[in-house]
């Protein structure tokens, strides 16, 4: 059975009228496309996260917190405390007075473990229980450990070096990026243990001290680094 010639009419008028509306973009269009999409610069700029320059879960090595192992003087896991400043100034000494290693970094400090550069370690001999009391016994090949961050570095001693404190020259370069060669760029990852030279002073009548108790001259084990791997 045919529909009445009225309603065929209607039903053609309806569909014409949907078809001048998707054509002229109106709501059949918009129901044809579903909703806009939304613009990937606003979805980025939304949730992106400034770069750091490290790895989401690390933080500056520099500024962490490391375990410092050395097997033939005995010292097991000392905590290496690192701050802003440089060897042996006041914050240094602080941080050495509660019985740790200390670490500077910043302008006049050093870098982090395992980085290219000079990572700078001391801490007391005699006093604060004397963790690197032992130091001067540390030979050529010897085995250095820094843990930090669940990876553990691995240096060998290559050098040792007696610093002055009444020395500009002799304090830079012990500080240098490679040390003992103040300017030159660094190249691989090295690392200085430093701890006082009170006995030897006192003994050749030496009894000099600076504003934090420091005698002269210091006692350092320089080292480079040979392996890292995960702990």
């Amino acid at each position: 059975m045919h529909p009445p010639h009225g309603f065929r009419r209607v039903a053609r008028a309806l569909a014409g009228a949907a078809v001048a509306l998707t054509a002229a973009g109106g709501p059949a269009a918009v129901a044809a496309a579903g909703p806009p999409p939304v613009a990937a610069s606003a979805a980025v700029s939304s949730h992106a996260a400034p770069s750091t320059g490290l790895p989401s879960d690390r933080t500056d090595p520099r500024t962490a917190t490391a375990k410092l192992t050395i097997p033939s003087i005995g010292v097991t896991d000392l905590r290496v405390v690192p701050y802003e400043g440089t060897t042996d100034d006041g914050p240094g000494t602080r941080v050495q007075d509660r019985g740790v290693a200390a670490s500077p970094y910043g302008e006049e400090g050093g870098v982090g473990p395992g980085e290219v550069g000079n990572y700078l370690v001391t801490a007391h001999r005699l006093s604060a229980g004397g963790p690197l009391r032992d130091l001067p016994s540390l030979a050529k090949g010897d085995t250095v450990l820094v843990t930090e961050g669940g990876t553990v570095h691995e240096y060998r001693i290559t050098a040792s070096r007696r610093t002055s404190f009444r020395s500009e020259r002799s304090l830079a370069e012990q500080r240098a990026e490679v040390p003992g060669e103040p300017g030159e760029k660094p190249t691989r990852a090295m690392i200085t243990l430093s701890t006082c030279a009170t006995p030897e002073d006192d003994a050749a009548g030496n009894v000099w001290r600076d504003a934090h108790g420091d005698p002269e001259h210091r006692v350092d084990r320089v080292g480079v680094l040979v392996s890292t791997r995960t702990s």
